[in-house]
């Protein structure tokens, strides 16, 4: 096996692929990039067992300048490689791999040799048929990903709750994650889709699936299988087991009425629970009230620490109806949530003080949800 490439391109789908690799996989193998030069290209392909990425360079593409001189494969290790290749002096490299499965890598006046393993001993993806597939804008999936993985389980006690349950019925896509103190739920309509399916993705996987849809990324093809699901992006393969199980039916969580409705800028309330969190952060009980007062139409953010001192702002609102209230939650739940609605006017809707409340952006009520868990406080 031999190939000469431009190290920037080399280095674009190393970097990729390696979003799949773990130093720490128990299986030696993954802890290696396999690369494999065949009559079209390079495939390189990167896994953990849960996440396999596969991407291919083109040698008909001109600006790769990739020139395969002799097919074949190997595994190197992939942290060591990719280290070398950061660090080569020129624009271009070689890769030559030996009959001793020792690779040569040189660049310049720069020669490195390092060990690899058999390719052939790599496990093999997962082949997934094309019976349940749609496609999608990638910056629709971005901001999909974005809107809900921020309210995913990181405690492995409760699996399903880690990942994100995607259901695709009748042309309506609805993605709703929950770690039983949050909740985030988008839903769109997908035009001529005629596909129905009902799956749950880790939410790391769409985390490092989100940070490959680039701007040059237009459009994602999603395969679903049993335990698989397979996005596919320009030459690059994302594959990631599902979670088995039934996910808890979440519609019944989200309020139908409200008792008092506030409508914010969203960037002016995140500002303010962020000053608030300074002092609810350095307390026991990382808590924040508002007190919501109609008859005055006010409505103030408390922020408090025994032990350093406390704040108090009177918030700015557009509408303010219903009833008094008093309710305290945790500010960076608040501070997550308001990120993912962006710069948008939103509507907060109370039902009671230890009731969830919602948040929605107050021109598309019908396709974002969050919803907060009050902290009980007495």
């Amino acid at each position: 096996m031999k190939f000469s490439i431009n190290r920037s391109s080399f280095l674009r789908t190393l970097g990729d692929v390696s979003r799949a690799i773990s130093t720490k996989n128990t299986i030696p193998i993954l802890t290696g990039l396999k690369l494999v030069a065949h009559a079209s290209g390079l495939t390189m392909t990167g896994s953990d067992a849960d996440i396999s990425i596969e991407s291919t360079i083109q040698e008909a593409d001109e600006d790769n300048t990739l020139t395969i001189s002799e097919p074949g494969s190997i595994v190197l290790p992939a942290r060591f490689f990719s280290e070398i290749v950061k660090r080569l002096p020129e624009d271009s490299m070689t890769v030559e791999i030996g009959d001793n499965l020792q690779a040569v890598i040189t660049s310049g006046a720069s020669e490195f040799t390092i060990n690899g393993l058999d390719a052939a001993n790599y496990p093999q993806l997962p082949e997934i048929s094309v019976e349940k597939s749609l496609k999608l804008p990638a910056d629709l999936l971005h901001e999909i990903i974005n809107q809900t993985v921020i309210a995913v389980s990181t405690q492995e006690t409760r699996p399903l709750l880690t990942g994100v349950h995607i259901s695709i019925q009748d042309g309506t896509l609805v993605a709703v994650a929950t770690d039983s103190h949050r909740l985030a739920q988008r839903s769109i309509q997908l035009e001529g889709v005629d596909t129905n399916a009902d799956f749950i993705i880790p939410g790391r996987s769409l985390t490092e699936l989100g940070r490959m849809l680039t701007d040059d990324v237009k459009e994602i093809e999603l395969r679903i299988a049993e335990n698989q699901v397979l996005f596919t992006l320009g030459q690059t393969s994302f594959f990631s087991r599902l979670l088995d199980g039934n996910y808890p039916d979440t519609s019944r969580l989200i309020p139908t009425s409200s008792s008092t409705q506030i409508e914010f800028a969203a960037p002016a309330l995140l500002a303010a629970i962020n000053r608030a969190s300074l002092m609810s952060h350095e307390g026991r009980n990382n808590v924040v009230r508002l007190k919501i007062e109609v008859a005055s139409q006010t409505v103030t953010l408390f922020g408090n620490s025994p032990e350093v001192g406390n704040v108090e702002e009177q918030l700015s609102f557009s509408k303010l109806a219903g009833e008094d209230l008093e309710i305290s939650f945790n500010p960076d739940y608040m501070k997550v949530a308001l990120q993912g609605l962006g710069q948008s006017t939103i509507e907060v809707d109370f039902t009671a003080p230890l009731r969830p409340f919602t948040m929605v952006p107050s021109e598309d009520h019908e396709h974002y949800i969050q919803l907060i868990t009050p902290v009980r406080t007495f």
